[in-house]
């Protein structure tokens, strides 16, 4: 997700992410389509996001930043997702088992979900140049907060704070060296049972420490399985365009623009943090 412009940013978020500047590149390459430094996206690549009910108007390969500074080459799709050719092939393949499932109301849900019952624990990492600043780890504490006193969802989370985040299940990190393209952040979906393991943010330090948790919140949101909430509009973003695809219905939450809700597509400067009634409607029916 990224900071809109309307409400205060330089940049607008082009729908569910946030980690670099969006582009589309519709033409076809190869089938094993290898990367290279300008990769083009395949049509077979664009085809599966497209069927999992993301945007392939925006969709880029770029260089992902791990916490040591190291990188490789993955998937950006709208801006704040991130993932593996890997990824997206599991993803496509476990969407077309329920697709019998309703798609056309308020919150969304992806096919993939992490196990129930799972502790899922998580460290703010706090080494070299990708540090969390203090602001930001007490952000991460108020995120996790948020979500453990959720007492009637099976998942739970437990935060420590280190650099060995090598047998955690999720790393949370300040990749602003990375980025200068917009105030945000970034994460994926979940992949066999496990929630996403990488969740950065970038360029929200001077930001109130109430609208770094409500990144944060958002981001492990996504960790987790949650799509965007204005899938069909974008209006958060101050656009008029629906997606496009498939996205899964989750039951009990209504229809219609929330403006409430922690799984915007973007975010202003005057978030509160907390999850909105329909949020936590949603994490019930889903964990």
């Amino acid at each position: 997700m990224k900071l809109n412009a309307f409400k205060g940013c330089a940049t607008v978020c082009a729908s569910l992410l946030l980690l670099s500047s969006c582009s589309t590149e519709n033409d076809s390459l190869d089938q094993k389509e290898t990367v290279t430094e300008k990769q083009k996206v395949s049509q077979e690549t664009l085809t599966q996001i497209n069927n999992l009910g993301m945007n392939p108007n925006y969709v880029e390969w770029g260089d992902f930043y791990y916490p040591d500074g190291s990188s490789e080459k993955r998937l950006f799709v709208e801006n704040d997702m991130v993932l593996t050719k890997e990824q997206l092939t599991a993803m496509d393949a476990l969407d077309k088992k329920v697709k019998g499932e309703e798609s056309s109301s308020k919150q969304y849900r992806t096919s993939n979900l992490v196990n129930q019952g799972r502790n899922i624990s998580i460290i703010g990492f706090t080494g070299g140049s990708q540090a969390l600043t203090s602001k930001e780890r007490t952000a991460l504490q108020w995120a996790i907060d948020n979500y453990n006193r959720l007492n009637t969802i099976s998942i739970r989370f437990t935060l420590t704070f280190g650099t060995n985040y090598g047998n955690k299940d999720m790393v949370v990190y300040n990749n602003s060296v990375n980025n200068s393209d917009g105030a945000g952040g970034s994460a994926g979906f979940p992949s066999n049972g496990a929630p996403n393991k990488f969740v950065q943010i970038y360029n929200i330090e001077n930001y109130d420490t109430n609208v770094i948790e409500h990144v944060l919140t958002h981001e492990i949101g996504h960790s987790v399985g949650f799509r965007h909430t204005d899938y069909f509009s974008r209006q958060s973003c101050g656009q008029n365009v629906n997606e496009g695809g498939d996205a899964i219905l989750i039951n009990g939450t209504p229809s219609g623009y929330d403006p409430t809700s922690i799984m915007l597509s973007c975010f202003s400067a005057s978030e509160d943090g907390e999850f909105g009634d329909n949020d936590i409607i949603a994490l019930n029916a889903m964990y």
